[in-house]
């Protein structure tokens, strides 16, 4: 037995617990869990470099006609590395709009130093048909 920490546990929690606050609407809390020189990628659409650039996306994420959730299909880590398959969700307003995503993060001193999403454009906009319908619908039948 060693006294060293899991850190594999440690960066699967860190994970989890920055999804959970940006689900519940709170970035200060997943904010705090980035580290200053963090590199956000996202598939075809520029980088964010930065706590402070990611920061102010994420705190534009507080908005009553707009919001974000995910559900984690599967995590794992390798030490520092985490990898996640989740089906992610913008909302806009009535309109939920769900996408299959793959994230890969890397931690240095317990922070999110590297956050990239990889997801798929047809997918993306596959969710969002699937989304504008269900608003539709669901208007309809508060209007019937």
């Amino acid at each position: 037995m060693t006294d060293e920490p899991d850190l594999k546990q440690d960066s699967i929690t860190t994970v989890r617990e920055f999804f959970a606050a940006l689900a519940l609407g709170a970035p200060e809390e997943a904010i705090d869990l980035l580290h200053p020189d963090v590199v956000w990628k996202n598939t075809s659409l520029p980088d964010v470099r930065g706590a402070g650039r990611a920061g102010g996306v994420l705190r534009g994420l507080r908005r009553e006609w707009l919001g974000f959730g995910a559900d984690m299909h599967h995590i794992a880590a390798d030490g520092d590395i985490v990898l996640t398959d989740r089906t992610d969700y913008l909302r806009f307003g009535p309109v939920r709009i769900g996408f299959w995503v793959t994230g890969t993060f890397e931690l240095h001193e317990g922070r999110i130093i590297l956050w990239h999403d990889h997801f798929s454009w047809e997918n993306f906009l596959g969710g969002t048909a699937v989304g504008l319908w269900r608003a539709a619908m669901a208007r309809g039948n508060q209007r019937g």
